[in-house]
């Protein structure tokens, strides 16, 4: 005989726990939706505050160029090392060829100037003297030793005759004939030398002599006009017309030559040209005779119109970079340099980067050209 099961009676915590828990489950799924739904990223396409630049030309070649002067960034530094004094120029100064910019210190050697200024003074007094001889105050003096000197002779002349006679008659000795001997021939010695004397003095200077003292005056004015120009060198000057776009010295800094950096920096910005740098991949589409245009950056829409100047034909690494992540450094450009004339438009500066556009020449085509051309050749 089976005994029946034996059953619980269904509670109110049962019915709860059947229907509560796949209600919290559903509630848990629909926050985890909603959540995933309101937090998910949104991408929104904000408009650039400055639109990009557009090319004029169908089929464009692009590239990068920098704003520089007519006359090139003319770097101006320092001949000699030394501290400087002065800075003679501010930054927007116009300047031409001689206009001083800074000045070292030039004490010492202008020390050494004075020292050779005495020397050419010495030297031109000492060849003065020697043009001016004989003096004429000399000549009274020697005239009177030649008379004294011949009035000796006379004397001792007739001093030996004398002897001559007194030892012919026995009456004085050899040694006494002798001795007037030697005083006679030691008086006609002095009156040749006394004579040579005055016709010496007469005669002047000798001209070897000036000819060493006009080199010894000529030496020291060479040296004289050397440190002038060292002088002269310590105040740097503008060689050429433009306008000064940099400062970078002030007084009482010691430069260096050459210096770490430019010093002062000079350019004629009437007319401004721009230096592009075309990669080396777009070199053969690239025509000198295409339109071209520069876009100043933060004012992309405006447009300067280029005008060819030179190809600067040796092809250098990129130096001139863009800031652009995504930019290669290691490719070699081709420079190529533009004019333009910024009058009536925007304000460019010296050093500013410029997007160039270039009407390009497609390479393809260029090489068929190139191909038929060498055909009709052969």
């Amino acid at each position: 005989m089976t005994t029946p099961a034996h059953h619980r009676p269904r509670t109110l915590a049962d019915t709860l726990t059947q229907l509560g828990v796949p209600a919290a489950g559903f509630a848990l799924l629909a926050f985890a939706v909603w959540y995933v739904l309101d937090t998910r990223p949104l991408e929104r396409k904000v408009a650039p505050p400055i639109p990009p630049a557009t090319s004029p030309f169908a089929d464009a070649l692009a590239a990068s160029g920098v704003v520089e002067a007519t006359t090139e960034n003319i770097a101006v530094g320092s001949p000699t090392a030394g501290v400087v004094v002065k800075v003679l120029v501010k930054v927007g100064d116009e300047v031409s060829p001689g206009t001083p910019l800074f000045r070292l210190d030039d004490r010492e050697i202008r020390g050494l100037l004075a020292v050779r200024q005495a020397a050419v003074e010495r030297a031109r007094s000492e060849l003065l003297r020697l043009e001016s001889l004989p003096r004429q105050e000399e000549i009274p003096v020697l005239e009177a030793r030649v008379a004294e000197a011949r009035a000796n002779l006379d004397r001792e002349r007739d001093a030996f005759q004398r002897a001559r006679e007194t030892f012919a008659r026995k009456v004085t000795t050899e040694q006494d004939l002798i001795e007037r001997q030697e005083a006679l021939e030691a008086a006609e010695a002095s009156l040749a030398r006394a004579m040579a004397d005055l016709d010496l003095l007469r005669a002047g200077a000798w001209s070897y002599d000036r000819d060493v003292t006009r080199a010894e005056l000529a030496e020291v004015e060479a040296e004289v006009s050397r440190i002038e120009i060292e002088i002269d060198r310590l105040t740097v000057r503008s060689l050429v017309d433009g306008r000064v776009l940099r400062v970078d010295v002030r007084p009482g800094e010691f430069v260096g030559t050459p210096p770490s950096e430019p010093l002062v920096i000079l350019g004629d910005v009437e007319r401004m040209h721009v230096r592009v740098d075309i990669d080396e991949y777009d070199i053969a589409r690239f025509d000198e005779t295409a339109e071209a245009y520069a876009m100043p950056r933060g004012n992309l829409q405006q447009r300067y119109p280029l005008e060819f100047v030179r190809i600067e034909p040796y092809v250098v690494p990129k130096k001139s970079l863009t800031g652009d992540n995504t930019e290669r450094v290691d490719v070699r450009v081709l420079q190529v340099i533009y004019r333009f004339d910024p009058t009536g438009r925007p304000r460019l500066f010296v050093g500013q980067q410029v997007e160039v556009y270039i009407d390009a020449v497609d390479g393809a085509a260029a090489e068929a050209d190139g191909g038929s051309q060498s055909g009709e050749g052969r």
